[in-house]
């Protein structure tokens, strides 16, 4: 496959939102839920998965041939890079899987440069990390993987579905983990064992730095809600949250089971995703407050059920991170990456041996 140009500059591909009637914008929905459900059941592309949620936040305005094409051209150059970068002194049967996830980070966090067959050299940039609205509080699309593509900047949940869509490319393995307001990648090869990237940074933390400084308590990893690996399916299923996430910010329509229905099918694939559970709870909660006051006639078990999920929050150990300490913990990534990272891992990439 010949290497294309788009690789070196941002991706245009984006069209401005187009929101149609709310009809259309509660069709479109639906029918990417149904789409939603069926790849999950299937467990296949997370690729897919991504696509379709963004391209229904959209208005079916992004080109997927375009999409799909950018990731193969990374994918190119991921792998050409690798053929020219290989490890010195790993002797171990995984070296072909660790190459590949270094090759990755080297292609998200550096500047690669490849020469084709033309003799034409192809550049590109490093993906950086945006402290503009990291949260999509002012416009949802900003978590997104297209937006990452196109700009170059992106965040903690638009890197590391990043990654991942290109370890499925590349046939690498890697999975995907939560901290408190973080995601992260996590990684294993046969000399060190399990190893975390962090793409915020562009380094290699340490368990020890993740548990003491990202504001998670013991019981909330005994429980699996942070630090733990998640599989294919619970991947996709962060798709069917970011399609409701989506809905509630372009509909604000939390009434019509829309959400809920999310929430639940996340949870059939996912019963410890606690970003899940606080949505499905605030959202019940928003019921609630409605049947209060419509003076609704008959009793219903909404409060009941609002209430059950806040107790499931907290004997999950779930804590969520203030804003202003989360801008805090950014920083310290980036200002104190030597206190924390994997010094064995880096020395293994490096071809050093003891």
């Amino acid at each position: 496959m010949n290497i294309k140009a788009t690789i070196i500059v941002s991706l245009l591909f984006l069209s401005l939102p187009r929101l149609g009637n709310s009809q259309n914008v509660s069709e479109n929905y639906n029918s990417a839920y149904y789409q939603l459900a069926e790849i999950l059941k299937n467990n296949q592309s997370f690729k897919e998965a991504v696509f379709v949620v963004e391209n229904t936040y959209f208005d079916d305005s992004l080109s997927k041939e375009n999409f799909f094409s950018y990731l193969a051209s990374a994918t190119e150059i991921i792998k050409k890079w690798a053929e020219v970068n290989p490890l010195k002194n790993y002797r171990y049967k995984d070296s072909g899987n660790l190459l590949l996830n270094y090759a990755l980070y080297h292609f998200l966090k550096d500047t690669t440069k490849v020469a084709t067959h033309l003799g034409i050299g192809i550049i590109n940039t490093p993906y950086t990390y945006d402290f503009n609205d990291f949260f999509g509080h002012k416009d949802w699309s900003n978590m997104f993987v297209t937006k990452l593509l196109t700009t170059h900047k992106g965040n903690c949940h638009s890197l590391p579905y990043l990654y991942k869509i290109l370890a499925d490319e590349l046939g690498a393995t890697c999975w995907l983990s939560f901290a408190p307001n973080h995601m992260y990648i996590k990684n294993r090869c046969k000399k060190i064992g399990w190893y975390n990237t962090e793409l915020t940074s562009g380094d290699f933390p340490i368990d020890a730095w993740i548990t003491t400084s990202g504001y998670i308590p013991i019981k909330a990893v005994q429980t699996g809600i942070y630090m733990d690996t998640l599989s294919n399916q619970q991947t996709i299923a962060l798709c069917v949250l970011d399609l409701a996430k989506g809905y509630e910010f372009q509909t604000k329509n939390y009434y019509d089971g829309f959400i809920l229905k999310c929430c639940d099918l996340v949870l059939q694939y996912h019963p410890a995703n606690v970003q899940a559970i606080l949505l499905k709870a605030e959202t019940l909660k928003r019921i609630y407050e409605k049947e209060q006051k419509d003076k609704f006639p008959e009793p219903t078990t909404t409060f009941k059920d609002m209430e059950e999920l806040y107790v499931k929050l907290f004997d999950f150990g779930y804590r969520e991170m203030p804003e202003k300490m989360y801008m805090q913990w950014l920083r310290s990534v980036t200002e104190q990456r030597e206190k924390y990272t994997n010094k064995q891992l880096k020395e293994t990439l490096k071809g050093k041996t003891k």
